[in-house]
């Protein structure tokens, strides 16, 4: 009886007063009968006086409780109805049985093509033979410490052979490059965004019940459209620019927005600058694939009288490129829970984006429109003055200027 006494006052104390403590107390001891204060000083460590003054408060103020403790009907651990658990001593072995075939992919688990919700596990036991509700099966499964996960994001994938090797050329380019006073950027495109007042994930402050009303379907605004963000990051004066695109991401939105970065801030910070050097993702507009993204790089080259250097992160390596987060992560941190209702808006939430690390950006709105579906002939192509690095000059080259 004691052990079982000092266990539950251990679990409880933390949670009672000292008036509740000494009623409990007092309860215990009635609980018990002859001897029960003796017992329950020994159990919790009060003292007799206190145990005795919990009884007399309990029978002052609380006299069916009194009485039902000095009865017995308080109930003892132990007490109650059975768990199915108890009475089915197959229960949770099948139900773990039936968890872990669908885990391991069994294709003769009857649920492993099914959503495993608590109803259709107790659906399939009960068709074992068991006798369960989805609520006690929801139970089971939180006594074998199961719980509701989500995916999560952890498996890289195959990667490159040549990945890190890569990683260290691009790091030693960019020091060589800021060694020499050149300025280096980092360039890629932030997610398409709806424009229009859309549900915008994250939250913001507003006063209690009164969340920002938006729209029920994120169905693209005819009017509105969308926004296209490209971004360009100065990896040595932690500065940034954005064109806020309304057309399409193609390799000449990409080129327009980094002329506009030179234009209205890199030539102003680096007036002596003869190279520039461009880190950018494998994929999508600035692709290393894309012969228009090279033909774009050399009008570049050609307009700033620039020698342009491009190194090219590995294929499903584009979170390791500086500008996703050193700038577009704060972009997002700043709109979270705003919605995008202009154009005006985007433009305004992104320019005023900080960070305590000083980090500034411009924005502007392009509104000039860029098909897709531009070829680059093989004289055009040919025309570009090239120069692929030793190692892997696919992700590595450099275009120089042609002269007039």
């Amino acid at each position: 009886m004691i052990p079982a006494v000092q266990e539950k006052y251990d679990k409880l104390a933390p949670l009672m007063d000292e008036q509740l403590r000494r009623r409990w107390a007092g309860c215990e001891a009635l609980a018990i009968g002859r001897g029960g204060i003796s017992a329950v000083a020994r159990a919790t460590g009060l003292s007799r006086n206190t145990i005795a003054r919990g009884i007399q408060e309990v029978e002052e103020t609380m006299p069916e409780l009194a009485r039902r403790a000095r009865n017995g009907l308080i109930r003892r651990p132990g007490g109650g109805r059975p768990t199915v658990a108890s009475r089915d001593e197959t229960l949770v072995e099948d139900l773990r049985r039936l968890l872990e075939s669908t885990t391991r992919g069994d294709p003769t688990s009857p649920l492993l093509w099914t959503c495993k919700s608590t109803r259709h596990l107790a659906e399939e036991l009960n068709a074992q033979g068991h006798s369960i509700s989805h609520t006690t099966v929801e139970h089971l499964l939180w006594d074998m410490d199961y719980s509701l996960q989500a995916n999560r994001k952890v498996r890289e994938g195959a990667s490159h052979p040549d990945r890190d090797a890569q990683f260290e050329h691009i790091n030693s380019k960019v020091r060589r490059f800021q060694r020499r006073g050149q300025p280096t950027i980092s360039v890629d495109t932030k997610k398409r965004e709806l424009v229009g007042d859309f549900k915008n994930n994250g939250r913001e402050w507003r006063p209690q019940g009164t969340p920002e009303p938006v729209r029920t379907h994120d169905f693209r605004d005819k009017v509105l459209g969308v926004a296209i963000p490209y971004g360009v990051y100065d990896l040595g004066r932690n500065e940034g620019w954005v064109s806020v695109g309304i057309s399409h991401d193609t390799s000449e939105f990409a080129a327009a927005s980094i002329r506009h970065w030179w234009q209205r801030m890199g030539r102003r910070v680096c007036p002596t600058a003869r190279e520039l050097l461009i880190t950018a993702d494998s994929g999508g507009s600035n692709g290393a694939r894309r012969r228009l993204w090279k033909w774009c790089v050399q009008q570049l080259a050609d307009a700033f009288g620039l020698s342009i250097s491009v190194c090219h992160f590995p294929p499903g390596t584009s979170k390791w490129n500086k500008i996703e987060h050193r700038m577009f992560c704060h972009i997002t941190e700043n709109w979270r829970g705003h919605p995008l209702v202009s154009r005006a808006v985007i433009v305004n939430l992104i320019g005023h984006a900080t960070t305590r690390q000083g980090l500034t950006i411009h924005a502007e709105l392009d509104e000039e429109t860029y098909p897709e579906g531009i070829k680059v002939s093989k004289a055009q192509f040919d025309a570009i003055r090239i120069t692929r690095d030793k190692f892997h000059g696919d992700w590595n080259y450099t275009i120089e200027p042609r002269i007039s």
